[in-house]
């Protein structure tokens, strides 16, 4: 295999601790400055302040949930599922939403890849180097674009120091080994003082991984193997292995499912009293397989594609204290990407390729507080130029310009908390086809959108905060969403845009509490979004395809899905819960809990697709000084509310423990941390994954951490 870069994390523009604080030793009493105030906003608040549904992972927890994507590493966190495409390419979900509806950024700024385009393209975002994951669902998450309508995802990392090291050096690692898929991987960071004001950044990674073990029984689902043996006239019931092409078996183990990605990157920032500013390089390379959906090609050669993935890319960060007055400080954040990926065949060969550049910035003017009042306003730009070349370009070559302005305002005063946000944006999508190709479609579209929201909390009590917030939010059609037009071999689906699409709306009400108090927290969001115009995929009859390819005398073999708009509704909630049970001696004794529900139908049509079920988790935590140990048990309910174009997927239980150790005492940078994943080697399938049906999630999977810092 070829050898792998990774992928740039930023860090966030608000003050936040360095790498060096990412893994503190297992304690009793987390650092609440670390844990509670959310950065991933113009104006940083305390988590019980915000009206939104949010997560942070960091520190322990962070280490023991981190997997070799962003989605999976996100997974266990409330409202949150993956779209699970193998386990190289898995993108987050929040309350059922994902692709375009879900921004995934780092320090702010986006991955600029193409994982929103399809779900076996991997975000460009290596877990392993992130600091801090903040989750953001609901409107507030729209500041970032409204293609965030869905929640924001915001990965930050020590590319661009933040802090000159008091002793003039300080440097970060981590060493990662999991057994699911002999999964080899590290990283390393670290920064160096050049005089008082100058701080120099390198950092690194490497993963390599081999084809993943998953549960102990089939790899095919019930209905997928009912499918393939009846193809291949053997009975259902055998318990011998099957082998359909070049004796890839269908138990255990998922072919063509390694993998291998090394990241590296630079950086420095010029740091004084009054402001910094910082630029970053970073290289991303990487090399994975796609699992192969053998009762789609029962009889036939199986496929076996990998994608070959490299982004180059610089960040640049900037802010300046003004002194006082009405302005407090002046942010602002850009980074530029060119990115690619090769679709391999077997024989090494391109088969199709992926280009895509792009260009994000925020300016962001941050309000002093002005008797319990404070805000922050600012503007955006976006471009994207993406371009598909090769036997499945389902896409014309399109540009994405987009220019937004926003506003969030607080007001806070005694018990009550305020707050108001409005954007605009104006969107323009073209196709750059060529004359001669006749299948796409030719011209641009512009759209102009206005999204904002409204709403406040009051505190019951010191400990109990309640909040309601009303949304209405717009959003223009991507380019894939308009102009596809062809095969996509990542769907297993003809694809089939339309170029007069209107703006996305939609209404949203969400009811949040917060209760924290000495030993107890709690923490609860319902919602209820209300879309008109909204736009989802649809299997329609070959002949609509047909039709659409004719121009370009393709065939078309695949089933046909066409995007459509339609009224539609989402609802649900999530919830999450800890309570201190005991002291026993030096260790503290946790009890925690968390569950989410979403349901989302297509008015007068029926269930959205892939949407998550509902699921349920409980841990029980023995937290010290010098070690901890934890003890979850996480169950996923059926899911039977589906499409006719899906299967029903069955509940699942899994059951998870782990242990970590600071040798050198609470204060030391170094842990280690054990752990036993899915113990009872269970079969599960995420029902919002495309190959559910063919690629189950890791089976029984022993890992070990090392944390360590000078």
């Amino acid at each position: 295999m070829k050898t792998i870069p990774g992928a740039s994390m930023l860090a966030l523009l608000a003050a936040t601790p360095a790498l060096a604080q990412t893994a503190p030793a297992p304690s009793a009493t987390p650092a609440p400055a670390q844990r509670d105030i959310i950065v991933t906003a113009p104006v940083s608040r305390s988590e019980a302040d915000v009206l939104q549904g949010t997560s942070v992972l960091t520190g322990a927890e962070l280490t023991r949930q981190l997997r070799p994507t962003i989605g999976e590493t996100l997974a266990r966190q409330p409202g949150v599922s993956a779209t699970s495409f193998g386990p190289n390419a898995s993108r987050p979900i929040l309350r059922g939403f994902q692709g375009d509806r879900i921004r995934v950024l780092t320090d702010g700024i986006g991955s600029i890849d193409v994982s929103n385009t399809s779900v076996d393209h991997a975000v460009i975002i290596d877990p392993l180097l992130a600091e801090r994951i903040e989750v953001l669902r609901g409107p507030a998450a729209l500041l970032f674009g409204s293609s965030a309508v869905g929640g924001v995802v915001n990965v930050i990392d020590t590319r661009i120091p933040r802090t000159v090291p008091a002793n003039g050096y300080r440097v970060n690692g981590i060493a990662n080994y999991g057994s699911a898929a002999n999964e080899r991987s590290g990283g390393m960071a670290g920064d160096i003082a050049v005089g008082e004001h100058l701080a120099l950044h390198a950092d690194g990674s490497y993963l390599k991984s081999d084809d993943l073990r998953t549960g102990k029984g089939y790899l095919l689902s019930a209905p997928a193997r009912a499918a393939a043996l009846s193809q291949v006239g053997l009975p259902q019931d055998t318990d011998e292995p099957i082998d359909f092409a070049a004796n890839a078996g269908l138990r255990n183990k998922l072919p063509n499912s390694a993998s291998e990605t090394w990241t590296a990157g630079v950086g420095a920032a010029i740091i004084t009293d009054t402001g910094n500013l910082g630029v970053s390089y970073s290289h991303y390379d990487s090399l994975y397989g796609v699992p192969v959906r053998y009762a789609t090609a029962v009889g036939q050669e199986q496929e076996a594609p990998r994608l070959d993935v490299v982004q180059n890319r610089f960040d640049v960060r900037g802010e300046v204290q003004t002194g006082g007055g009405f302005l407090d400080r002046i942010r602002f954040r850009a980074g530029q990407a060119s990115y690619r990926h090769f679709e391999l065949e077997e024989d090494n060969s391109v088969g199709t390729a992926f280009y895509n550049k792009g260009l994000e910035g925020r300016l962001e003017l941050v309000q002093a507080n002005r008797g319990g009042w404070q805000g922050a306003s600012g503007v955006q730009y976006f471009n994207r130029i993406f371009n598909v070349v090769g036997d499945e370009a389902f896409l014309p070559k399109n540009e994405t310009n987009q220019t937004g302005v926003f506003t969030l305002q607080q007001y806070a005063s005694g018990p009550v908390r305020l707050e108001g946000g409005l954007r605009y944006e104006h969107t323009d999508v073209a196709s750059r086809t060529p004359d001669d190709d006749l299948r796409f479609f030719r011209g641009g579209r512009q759209f102009d959108a206005v999204s904002g929201s409204i709403g406040g909390s009051y505190g019951v009590t010191d400990r109990v905060r309640l909040g309601i917030n009303v949304s209405r939010t717009e959003r223009a059609p991507s380019g894939e969403e308009l102009f596809a037009n062809g095969a996509h071999a990542g769907t297993q689906a003809y694809e089939l845009g339309n170029p007069d699409f209107r703006l996305e709306k939609s209404w949203g009400l969400e009811g949040t509490l917060h209760a924290h108090g000495d030993g107890f927290s709690f923490d609860a969001s319902a919602y209820y979004n209300w879309f008109s115009n909204y736009i989802s995929e649809n299997q329609v009859a070959s002949s609509v395809c047909v039709a659409a390819a004719t121009p370009s005398g393709r065939d078309v073999d695949l089933p046909c899905f066409q995007y459509q708009q339609a009224d539609a509704r989402y609802y649900g909630f999530e919830a999450n819960a800890s309570v201190r049970l005991a002291r026993i001696g030096s260790y503290v004794i946790n009890a925690d809990a968390l569950g989410d529900y979403v349901r989302a139908n297509i008015v007068d049509q029926g269930p959205v697709p892939r949407i998550p079920p509902m699921r349920v988790l409980g841990g029980l935590e023995a937290q010290g000084d010098t070690a901890n140990a934890r003890l979850e048990v996480e169950h996923v309910f059926d899911q039977n509310r589906i499409t006719t174009f899906e299967t029903k997927t069955n509940a699942y239980t899994m059951v998870n423990a782990t242990i970590g150790f600071s040798p050198f005492g609470k204060d030391s940078k170094t842990s280690i941390l054990l752990s036993a994943n899915n113990i009872f080697d269970v079969v599960a399938r995420r029902h919002a994954s495309f190959l559910k049906d063919f690629a189950p999630l890791a089976g029984r999977d022993f890992r070990a951490t090392l944390r360590f810092g000078l």
